[in-house]
């Protein structure tokens, strides 16, 4: 499992770039992050699991935050937040692909599209210098997800499904 997000630069030559901390701000406070990076210049949530904890192994409970390893991981990630049903995922608006099909539509209860693309921070806390390169959305699970969802003020188009 990469870290957090799983975005790699060439640049910096890194796979551990955090979500922008108005994101968790604008959502949270989450119980949970499964996929927290080692360091972290801001918490996501009240526990964290990194990678040397496997939290697709580990228990879950309460309201998850997750930004998930990108890549052929995602629909593991998102398999599971989707079983335990209370929680938010941070994922590349990919609305065409199979683990879109599968993992999103007909599971989640409402999808969020972040206008213009996100600046992810490293590790340290400093913003890239390059956005990331793909439209972003956050998937809600569950009834609350969606309601926090629904009354964020991060810009953007929300959508109930």
């Amino acid at each position: 499992m990469s870290g957090i997000g799983g975005h790699q630069s060439a640049v910096s030559k890194t796979d551990e770039w955090l979500t922008p901390k108005y994101i968790i701000d604008q959502l949270g406070p989450f119980d949970l992050d499964p996929c927290a990076p080692e360091e972290r210049p801001w918490r996501t949530a009240d526990r964290h699991y990194t990678f040397q904890d496997n939290g697709l192994l580990k228990e879950w409970d309460g309201y998850v935050w997750m930004n998930p390893p990108y890549g052929q991981q995602t629909e593991a990630w998102l398999n599971r937040i989707s079983m335990h049903g209370n929680g938010i995922a941070l994922v590349f608006a990919r609305t065409e692909t199979r683990m879109f099909f599968e993992s999103v539509w007909g599971r989640a209860e409402a999808i969020f599209f972040i206008k213009g693309r996100l600046y992810f921070y490293n590790t340290k806390g400093e913003r890239a210098s390059a956005n990331s390169g793909a439209p972003s959305c956050l998937i809600a699970y569950g009834s609350y997800a969606r309601e926090k969802l629904k009354h964020c003020e991060i810009k953007g188009q929300y959508i109930e499904l």
